[in-house]
């Protein structure tokens, strides 16, 4: 199930962890302080925009999925509301200054090629701006219903697939 996640040692004392049976699941158990290492999820946030019947799209300029489309996406940081979250990082990677219109969807995404867990995915008009590509992408472009380029990660591809149905 997507990216494993690995501790060595126990970051309260040093020690060397061991694998146990706890709270359902086997997880790094230090036996010299007993504390249990728990591992957070990676969560991320995506935007959907909608322009004169077209879609904003960013091209990724890294792995994963290098050279493929997807929404404006990326992490949230562990203070800040996811929310707020995707407003910086469609402002990073387009451009543009948006306004969270409503909440869309949550996919649960650990398999799915990418490096979260949880996606949030957002609807938002833009309020500002000049569209450019920056930060993680490579380029950024409208789309239509009709001329999808190749799209990565599960968030992208089933809101994008609503999209074409007349669902979103």
């Amino acid at each position: 199930m997507g990216a494993a996640r690995v501790a060595y040692f126990c970051p309260l004392c040093g020690s060397r962890l061991e694998q146990e049976h706890r709270y359902g699941i086997e997880r790094p158990v230090c036996k010299n302080c007993g504390h249990v290492v728990f591992f957070d999820p990676k969560l991320a946030v995506a935007i959907f925009i909608l322009w004169d019947e077209r879609v904003l799209l960013v091209k990724r300029a890294g792995d994963p999925m290098k050279g493929y489309w997807a929404l404006p996406a990326g992490f949230v940081e562990w203070n800040e509301n996811p929310a707020e979250a995707a407003c910086r990082e469609c402002l990073e990677e387009t451009g543009l200054t948006v306004q969270i219109e409503r909440l869309l969807d949550v996919f649960h995404t650990p398999d799915d090629g990418g490096l979260a867990d949880i996606v949030i995915a957002y609807t938002a008009s833009i309020k500002a701006g000049v569209l450019r590509a920056s930060d993680d992408a490579e380029a950024v472009g409208w789309f239509s219903r009709d001329s999808l380029p190749p799209i990565a990660f599960l968030p992208s591809q089933r809101l994008l697939a609503r999209w074409q149905a007349g669902e979103v």
